[in-house]
C-alpha cells in the first residue's frame, strides 16, 4: 500500500523475464558480430592484398619459380562464374589467358616508389619486367 502520491510501486525481474533479457542481448551481440564479420571479412582482405609490401613481395619472386606447374581454382564460388573455355584451359593445364597481351606497365605512383631501375628500364622498353 502506497503510503504517499510521491512513492511507485517497485516490481522485481521474474526468473523468466531476466532470461530473455540475457537472450536478446546475447542474440544482438552474437547477430551483430556474424553481419560485422561479414562485411568487414572481404574488406579487410582486399586491403591487405592491396598493401605495398605485398605487391613488393610480389614482385621480388623469383621468375623461374613462377614457372611450375599451374593450378587451377576449383573453388565453387570461382567457378561459378568461370567461362567454359576459360575451364577448358585449365582442365587440359594452361594457364587462362596466358599472359600473351599487349604488356602496360603500372605507372602509379605509389607502384614507381617501390619499383628499380632495372624494372622501370624494361617497362619503359615495352618488356614484361623480370626484375623487382
Amino acid at each position: 500500500m502506497l503510503t504517499s502520491p510521491d512513492e511507485k510501486e517497485v516490481r522485481s525481474i521474474t526468473p523468466t523475464q531476466r532470461i530473455i533479457t540475457i537472450v536478446g542481448v546475447a542474440g544482438s551481440l552474437i547477430g551483430g558480430g556474424v553481419i560485422g564479420a561479414t562485411l568487414a571479412g572481404p574488406l579487410a582482405a582486399t586491403a591487405a592484398n592491396n598493401s605495398a609490401a605485398t605487391q613488393l613481395t610480389a614482385a621480388s619472386a623469383n621468375p623461374s619459380a613462377s614457372a611450375g606447374t599451374f593450378k587451377s581454382n576449383e573453388d565453387a564460388t570461382h567457378e561459378a562464374g568461370e567461362s567454359a573455355a576459360v575451364e577448358a584451359q585449365e582442365n587440359s593445364g594452361q594457364r587462362p589467358g596466358g599472359g600473351t597481351g599487349k604488356f602496360t606497365p603500372n605507372e602509379d605512383a605509389t607502384h614507381e616508389a617501390g619499383e628499380s631501375a632495372a624494372r622501370e628500364a624494361q617497362e619503359n622498353a615495352g618488356q614484361r619486367p623480370t626484375v623487382p
